[in-house]
């Protein structure tokens, strides 16, 4: 009989590094040999080389992988052909080990029993894939293998979902890899499990086999959990800050924080790759009749194919610079991930955006930044295929960069996307969304730097939106959010925010600007929730609102401006209205952007109609201004299509002709649009701020509407209106990615504003909005 203290000595010494000490890889690799040496000769004293009928041994696990790593399990397995005596064979092996507590899981099973196992259990069937010969009767071992890979091939399709379920279980356990200030090496997201995984499905033939990136941060984890159990001489698989300072020495990283860089990169590799292989080998919903599935337009040129965002048809890259965050907002909108084939035609054709972005590309940014919770994902798989580093080069200084400080939950790239995903619940609280949106994108952009990183972040921040194609005023205000992120929290938590001189300091650092005070409240909010809980709390909740409240106090009447006075063409049109009695319309184009100006006469509505009418037509208001002339009306539509090309300029008049009139069922026929393409929940709730002494005249007030925006929503809101018998004196609408601010100056039709009108119009407006 072998004796198992021996072994256990053998392995000290290895560990101790009595003779040299042996980096990760090779002390595996001399583990291996040293257990292979000790169970052969464990194996021939139990008579496993000389039974009758066959006997072998097989290990599994890490020994079968060649990658036993220290303290680990042996996983062993013994196959027989109905030997009789295999029960004292087993005996003769497993008690030296049992005897040096030396970790064992094991087995004695025939083949068929081994591969019925395998068809029940899913671990079992994975496991099997690593079996590999170590004693005995070789030929007996082959069958098993060659049998429990065949078995695999067949059915593994069929356990796809039981291991996708089993794959999330686990990561909700143990975490992400990437995102973990103490990261679990082996069932974290990203670890080693989730490489196994890979391995199955290749073998499987269901994927390709994993290629030299995911060997590599495979080589990592390896490497990281070596030398964390030669450490602290235990079985241990979650990373600690105090031993990480151990591991990052061991292996020439420097120190912890460079090898948490390393391990993130290393743990989304994996983990992106496990998301495409699982999602790939799930065959695509067909319909009842066994066709593929439908194409659903989400916008334009970009379609939903089964379960993943794809490209239409007919869509050439090359020729469509805004394609790419199309297709990117359209994912992050949807919640349903980018198809592979689709990320591979953008990163070998899309062309790069020059400076400054087109119009529509900066609009499909916004709207990608404030989609809520799907943003996430969707960075995750532009990053991961270089295509987001294309749009913002200055990405790689902070992508999976750890936090210095332990109140941070998540790398500094995550936490900038998670901050953004906040962000996008308060966007109905300021005037400008889209500022909102890309400040919290910026905010720690100066970040891994040997600098003030709010000095440095307002610098970048201003070349990125200088290149986004921000206008110089918008710039600056972007600058200026990066620049002060900081300084309410500090100042609402750090100094006395009852002090008049306090208000004056922060409204003189902010250059007395209502706007960027809003926009620094929500910022500051939002960053807070992303960065870890309990940061943001009541109690800095309601000192930032006391601080900001005191600031508005001073800045009061700042906020808001009316629109510009109606000028000579629409004069012209409106009287053209009234002489005709009917709706007319002017429509110019400027490439896939078309200003239309719509007038009506006397008496007659503008706003529902006009509205509806483009609506109805797929084109998507990107900003609308409505002044009264003469008892008539104009407006100046600014629009393009969300979906392929401009509709028919006579087809727009002549609806727009009948929808005053009132015979075209604008109601009916934009709900049935809205059934055919389906509408996203909205993800944060509509919001009305009412400005009085803003107009002339003490019955009219304006009402501000803040909401996510969604087919017909202006329409909607002006139905609202009309049914409250509001008159729109004037109204000006803005559509800013994902959301919309639409300013109305209202009046009753008769009698005065009263509150109870007021609440009448609010409801109204909050429900069509929601």
């Amino acid at each position: 009989m072998a004796d198992g203290g021996e072994l256990v000595k053998a392995t000290e010494r290895l560990l101790e590094g009595r003779h040299g000490r042996l980096g990760a890889s090779a002390l595996r690799a001399a583990l291996v040999d040293l257990y292979e040496f000790w169970l052969s000769r464990g194996a021939s004293a139990a008579g496993v080389d000389t039974a009758e009928p066959g006997v072998a041994l097989v290990a599994v696990g890490g020994l079968g992988r060649r990658e036993l790593v220290p303290f680990s399990d042996l996983d062993l397995l013994l196959v027989h052909n109905g030997n009789s005596g295999v029960g004292e064979i087993a005996d003769a092996l497993w008690y030296p080990l049992w005897d040096a507590k030396v970790g064992l899981d094991h087995s004695v099973r025939t083949p068929g029993e081994a591969l019925k196992v395998a068809s029940e259990d899913l671990r079992v069937a994975m496991g099997l894939l690593d079996a590999r010969h170590l004693a005995g009767d070789a030929e007996l071992s082959g069958r098993l293998v060659s049998a429990a890979r065949e078995q695999w091939r067949r059915t593994a399709r069929k356990q796809i979902p039981d291991m996708t379920a089993s794959v999330r279980q686990r990561w909700a356990r143990s975490g992400e890899i990437a995102q973990s200030a103490e990261p679990d090496l082996k069932h974290g997201r990203g670890g080693l499990r989730d490489f196994a995984v890979l391995e199955a499905l290749a073998a499987a033939q269901l994927t390709a086999r994993p290629g030299e990136e995911l060997l590599e941060a495979k080589g990592l984890l390896l490497d990281v959990r070596t030398e964390l159990r030669r450490e602290i001489r235990r079985e241990r698989d979650v990373l600690s800050a105090p031993e990480a300072e151990l591991v990052a020495a061991e292996l020439g990283f420097g120190d912890r924080f460079t090898l948490a860089r390393k391990l993130s990169g290393a743990g989304r590799t994996i983990a992106y790759a496990v998301d495409v292989a699982l999602r790939s080998t799930v065959e695509p919903p067909r319909t009842r009749f066994g066709r593929r599935p439908s194409r659903t337009p989400l916008a334009e040129n970009v379609v939903l194919h089964g379960n993943e965002v794809a490209l239409a048809r007919d869509a050439v890259p090359a020729k469509d610079p805004a394609l790419l965050l199309r297709v990117a907002a359209a994912s992050a909108r949807t919640g349903k991930p980018i198809a592979l084939g689709t990320l591979k035609a953008l990163a070998e054709s899309a062309p790069e955006l020059r400076a400054p972005w087109p119009a529509e590309a900066l609009n499909a940014l916004v709207e990608l930044l404030g989609a809520g919770e799907g943003l996430v994902d969707a960075v995750e798989s532009l990053d991961r295929t270089g295509l987001w580093s294309r749009l913002f080069p200055e990405w790689g200084a902070v992508r999976d960069l750890p936090p210095r400080s332990p109140v941070h939950q998540w790398t500094v790239d995550r936490h900038l996307v998670r901050t953004c995903v906040e962000a996008a619940k308060l966007t109905t609280t300021v005037s400008r969304p889209d500022l909102l949106l890309i400040g919290a994108l910026l905010h720690d952009i100066g970040k891994g730097r040997d600098a003030d990183h709010s000095e440095l972040g307002a610098k970048i921040s201003a070349q990125v939106a200088t290149r986004l194609g921000l206008s110089a005023a918008d710039v600056g205000t972007v600058s200026a959010v990066v620049r002060h992120h900081l300084l309410l929290a500090h100042t609402a938590t750090r100094r006395d925010i009852s002090e008049p001189a306090t208000v004056a300091r922060v409204v003189k650092t902010l250059d007395s600007d209502v706007v960027l005070v809003e926009l620094l409240h929500a910022l500051t909010q939002a960053d807070s929730l992303a960065t870890g809980p309990g940061v943001w709390t009541d109690w800095k909740a309601r000192l930032l609102a006391e601080l900001v409240s005191g600031c508005e106090e001073v800045l009061r009447g700042k906020g808001f401006t009316a629109p510009s006075p109606m000028d000579d063409e629409q004069r012209e049109l409106v009287a053209s209205a009234a002489a005709s009695g009917n709706g007319e319309i002017r429509i110019s184009a400027h490439g896939k952007v078309v200003t239309v100006l719509l007038a009506v006469p006397p008496r007659a509505e503008l706003l529902a109609p006009a509205a509806g009418v483009l609506a109805l037509n797929s084109l998507e208001v990107h900003s609308a201004v409505l002044r009264a002339h003469d008892g008539g009306r104009a407006g100046l539509f600014t629009a393009s299509p969300k979906f392929g090309s401009l509709p028919d300029a006579t087809l727009l008049r002549e609806q727009f002709a009948r929808a005053v009139a009132g015979t075209l069922p604008l109601t009916q026929r934009l709900a049935a649009k809205e059934r055919d393409y389906g509408t996203p929940s909205a993800s944060v709730a509509p919001k009305v701020l009412w400005f009085d002494d803003e107009t002339s005249g003490p019955d009219t007030v304006v009402l501000e509407l803040r909401a996510a925006d969604r087919i017909g929503l202006l329409f909607r809101v002006a139905g609202a209106l009309r049914r409250c018998d509001a008159e729109v004196r004037w109204a000006k609408a803005s559509t800013l990615g994902g959301a919309v601010v639409d300013s109305f100056a209202v009046t009753p039709r008769s009698g005065r504003i009263e509150p109870g009108w007021r609440r009448e119009v609010e409801q109204a407006v909050l429900a069509a909005a929601s």
